[in-house]
């Protein structure tokens, strides 16, 4: 929620009984251990409250509810695990509901995942079978309540990547399977719930006492919920020769609607189907998609041979059906609390898909231009990102010279491409102002918690990275410079990079492939271009110029193409 300066607990208790529809008078807004009687002062940008009931004990482990005894937990009537959603996708997941919650009451505990840097629980059924994998939000990597020591970070503060906040990547996993229509790529179905079981870890330093470990507390907590599916190995224990085209194409064009930043062969599952060696990808592990700003994507997939066949036409019907508007309307309903940057960045991504698909580039090309380049140590913006800077310029420009610049007096959209370090904080503030519940394709007119609207600030520091809490004003403003080199590159240019002076992450590794796995690569990735910032009307222009831009954009790709497959040979066609 965006709040205003002049907002105080009663204001923010009104705005969620009107956007919930639940009733707050007999509740207390809670700020880590403080309950907030009504001044809003102590409160910090993007820390997160919790709004409870108040015959319920607090739990520090924020976003975590706890009852104090057997006769508080009965009086929450959602029983030990309830689905935060009303989708018809969700059929399946009641399912499992139902089978695990008797499995329960009979005695068969959940088992924690060892593998991986986050908390995750197999829950099983009254045989003992794994029926479904269980992600906390708070016991993500750095999360308060991690189990395997990455701790050390506040919810909402930026993760293991730093576009997506610590605490997010959950509502991530369910976004990516309610985009994956009629199950196109074959995600597992995910949902996001409210689960209750005394497995649940809660670090001694949250709860500021040990015993609570040894008494096995019943924590209530919010968390991913997707189904187990049984495996023979990932795709990162297994050749990638036997893989279906149509799987690998599938999955591809999953990734670059979402732009999922850390595709790897630990999160495609491999199950072997049939007698004649035919293989099943299962793709899993989406919390790392959708990131609130461009940054540089990991595909796997990306020179698997099969990416470099076309789309067949069943793919490129698919695609093209495909509707951004829609999407975010579907998960603003089922997932409010996704935020406006990462609804822009899947449009985004939607509409270079389909004008890719419809040029007829291949999905190793389109992966290609998604994908940044290490040269000599530094990081250099891709291709779908000179797009964008150039497309933002060019509504930047508009706003110079037209009569509403003055008014404004300020240039908003400038880019810094110059700077040794980027260190990005996205902040929000709610407002009662009339404007709240404009409707458009791409804010959220129907609550009324009112319009988002994102602010950034870029912080250079050469000893050491800061995060400052940036939201100052009601109207968001970022101010980046832009560098002589790249104020010179434009599309029509002989070359993207040869004209472009890249940009740098402090001291970058010098890398041989200039790809690394998220739980490989921890280090903040460099900004270059950011959507959130861009007012409505800003926005549409840019889409409006991006796809303008996209033709000899793609035209310069093909030539390139071209002309490596005639160096190598026929040798690589396929």
């Amino acid at each position: 929620m965006e709040l205003d300066r002049s907002d105080n607990v009663h204001t923010v208790k009104r705005r969620l009984q009107i956007a919930l529809n639940f009733p707050t008078e007999e509740s207390s807004l809670t700020y880590g251990d403080m309950v907030l009687t009504n001044d809003l002062s102590a409160v910090r940008n993007d820390s997160p409250l919790l709004l409870k009931r108040n015959f319920m004990h607090r739990s520090s482990s924020t976003p975590c509810l706890s009852p104090t005894g057997r006769d508080l937990q009965q009086k929450d009537r959602s029983g030990p695990i309830e689905i935060l959603g009303q989708s018809e996708c969700f059929s399946v997941v009641k399912q499992m509901v139902k089978d695990i919650v008797k499995a329960m009451k009979l005695g068969v505990d959940p088992l924690p995942v060892h593998s991986g840097l986050g908390g995750a629980y197999y829950f099983r059924n009254k045989k003992g079978d794994s029926v479904a994998i269980v992600k906390p939000t708070d016991e993500e990597p750095f999360a308060p309540n991690n189990p395997k020591g990455f701790v050390g970070k506040a919810l909402g503060q930026p993760g293991l990547k730093s576009s997506v906040r610590v605490g997010e990547t959950g509502f991530r996993e369910v976004a990516a399977y309610l985009l994956d229509y009629n199950r196109f790529a074959n995600v597992p179905p995910t949902a996001l719930v409210k689960i209750t079981h005394s497995v649940f870890n809660v670090n001694d330093g949250v709860k500021g006492n040990k015993a609570m470990r040894e008494k096995k507390l019943v924590s209530s907590k919010i968390a991913s919920f997707q189904k187990f599916v049984a495996h023979d190995f990932d795709a990162s224990d297994h050749g990638t020769s036997s893989f279906p085209v149509a799987s690998v194409h599938r999955i591809g064009i999953l990734d670059v609607r979402i732009f999922n930043t850390d595709r790897h062969g630990g999160n495609l599952l491999v199950k072997k189907v049939g007698t004649f060696g035919e293989v099943e990808l299962i793709p899993i592990d989406h919390g790392l998609c959708l990131p609130e700003t461009l940054e540089d994507p990991y595909f796997e997939w990306i020179h698997w041979p099969q990416a470099s066949i076309p789309f067949s036409d069943e793919e490129i019907e698919y695609i093209q059906k495909l509707d951004p508007v829609k999407d975010c309307e579907m998960l603003k309903r089922e997932l409010p609390m996704i935020r406006e940057a990462c609804l822009r960045v899947l449009v985004l991504c939607t509409v270079f898909l389909k004008e890719a698909a419809s040029y007829g580039l291949y999905l190793a090309e389109i992966g290609e231009m998604m994908t940044r380049e290490f040269r000599a140590g530094e990081e250099e913006p891709s291709e779908l990102e000179v797009v964008c800077i150039e497309a933002k310029r060019s509504v930047t420009e508009r706003d110079v010279f037209s009569p509403r610049s003055d008014v404004i007096g300020e240039a908003e959209f400038q880019f810094d491409l110059d700077c040794d370090e980027l260190e990005s904080v996205y902040g929000s503030k709610m407002q009662l102002t009339d404007d709240y519940f404009t409707k458009n394709p791409f804010s959220n007119g129907r609550s009324s918690l009112g319009k988002l609207e994102e602010s950034i600030k870029e912080e250079e520091e050469e000893d050491e990275d800061e995060v400052e809490d940036i939201t100052e004003n009601a109207v968001p403003m970022i101010t980046l410079k832009l560098s002589t080199s790249m104020k010179n590159t434009h599309l029509s240019d002989t070359g993207r990079k040869n004209n472009t002076k890249p940009l740098t992450r402090g001291k970058s590794e010098n890398t041989s492939s200039g790809h690394k796995s998220a739980n490989e690569q921890l280090q903040a990735s460099a900004s270059f271009v950011k959507v959130a910032d861009m007012k409505e009307d800003e926005w549409v222009l840019f889409l409006e110029r991006f796809q303008e831009l996209l033709g000899p954009a793609f035209a310069k790709r093909k030539t390139a193409t071209l002309s490596k497959r005639q160096r190598l040979g026929t040798s690589c066609q396929f």
